[in-house]
């Protein structure tokens, strides 16, 4: 069976009694189970509403949800006071830390001539399918995969087998497949469901992941006329189905065509979501295929106190700085330390403007000089604070000191672009 719930529209909303609702009338279908395993994003996703929808599932299997595995990536462990924040009354035992450079197995290979293929030619690496070990010998009868279908730089349309294959993946997938998707090209990616990036995964999981009982509860969010953070749909499914629904649904809500580039745009990090520029750089991602040649993007982030979410990679990050992708592609070849973290690299070209427009970071707990030694430019950021402030600011076009600005309360929540360059 492919869909348990397909619920949704542009113009819907659904609120956590029907959304509640939705997910337990789909956990119904699959009859009983007594070995649950729930994997949702950690707090950059708090907007996916996998906290609630984790805590319903919990409220529905009592005690046979056995384990929470939060899909981290390369991010930082959830703190008990994070954990709490997103996911209520889940009791905080049933948390268990992906530890992605320790704690997974390669259960199998893409071989290098497919990577080859989806690369044009530019990479020749095979990618190993490397997935956390409570995932691959928990012995679990239901694996429920829980996440937002949003445009991303990375694989294009976020979520799907992503959260398993990469959320809960080891050193060698996540650097791959990062990289595989920086050479690409990030804007041949981004709002795409079917790109490179995601057919290696989606080999990797026909091949590799049909023992696991994993069904994928995805939703979509947008912002409605009010600005409020809506749920537009709800997607419950086993197969690449559901998540092409939820996708042409997110592409049609989270996808705004400007008719020109934009010369200034300013973005705003919730300190409560951001504290990195590994994280931060979605203003970037999100903003590029938008933002005019010669233009500024002002990045308000009064969170961000690092560069990586991991210490070696907030290491690397200082080191060689956001360059573009001619500059990255040689700094890889040429230094062992970087070519052995590809993840690093790809995030240092997804987070350039590839010498198109200036970016000004205004971070509440990094130096100038540590901004400027990354190849940023900077300002103060109380000082941009006053002039672009985000409580009077409007999302979209405003008027600011004589000035024409277009303002984004959330990058993660969309994807931006000029008629020219999508």
């Amino acid at each position: 069976m492919s869909f348990y719930c397909a619920q949704g529209g542009p113009d819907r909303e659904l609120f956590s009694s029907e959304l509640r609702e939705l997910l337990i009338g789909a956990l119904e279908k699959l009859g009983r189970r007594k070995k649950v395993l729930a994997i949702p994003p950690d707090q950059t996703r708090i907007a996916s509403r996998a906290g609630d929808l984790t805590r319903y599932a919990w409220e529905h299997y009592g005690e046979n949800l056995r384990a929470v595995l939060p899909a981290l990536g390369t991010h930082k462990a959830m703190s008990a006071e994070r954990i709490a924040g997103m996911f209520g009354d889940v009791p905080v035992e049933l948390f268990h830390e992906h530890k992605w450079r320790e704690d997974v197995e390669t259960v199998g290979v893409v071989p290098k001539e497919f990577i080859c293929e989806q690369s044009e030619g530019k990479l020749d690496y095979e990618w190993p399918a490397q997935i956390n070990h409570l995932v691959l010998r928990g012995d679990f009868d239901l694996i429920l995969s829980i996440g937002q279908v949003v445009p991303h730089e990375v694989i294009g349309m976020a979520n799907y087998n992503k959260n398993i294959l990469v959320g809960t993946g080891g050193p060698d997938s996540i650097n791959r497949s990062h990289y595989l998707g920086a050479v690409y090209g990030m804007e041949r990616i981004m709002g795409r469901a079917d790109n490179p990036v995601r057919r290696v995964l989606n080999f990797a999981a026909s091949h590799f992941l049909n023992h696991l009982p994993i069904v994928y509860v995805l939703t979509v969010v947008s912002r409605n006329a009010s600005g409020a953070t809506v749920v537009r749909g709800l997607f419950v499914g086993d197969d690449l189905e559901c998540f092409h629904a939820a996708a042409e649904l997110s592409f049609r809500v989270n996808f705004t065509l400007m008719p020109e580039p934009i010369r200034k745009a300013v973005v705003y990090l919730d300190p409560d979501e951001f504290h990195s520029t590994w994280l931060g750089n979605k203003a970037i991602y999100r903003t590029r295929m938008a933002m005019a040649d010669g233009g500024e993007l002002v990045v308000l982030a009064p969170g961000v106190s690092a560069f990586g979410e991991d210490p070696r990679i907030d290491k690397l990050i200082r080191k060689y700085g956001y360059h573009g992708t001619p500059a990255t592609l040689v700094m890889v070849q040429d230094n062992a330390d970087l070519a052995a973290d590809l993840s690093a690299a790809a995030h240092l070209i997804h987070g350039s403007s590839e010498g198109r427009f200036r970016i000004t970071w205004c971070p509440g707990h990094l130096t100038r000089e540590e901004i400027e030694g990354a190849g940023f430019g900077y300002a103060q950021l109380n000082e941009m604070l006053q002039v672009y402030d985000p409580a009077k600011l409007q999302q979209g076009w405003n008027r600011v000191a004589g000035e024409d600005v277009y303002f984004i309360e959330n990058p993660g929540l969309g994807l931006w672009a000029s008629r020219d360059r999508f």
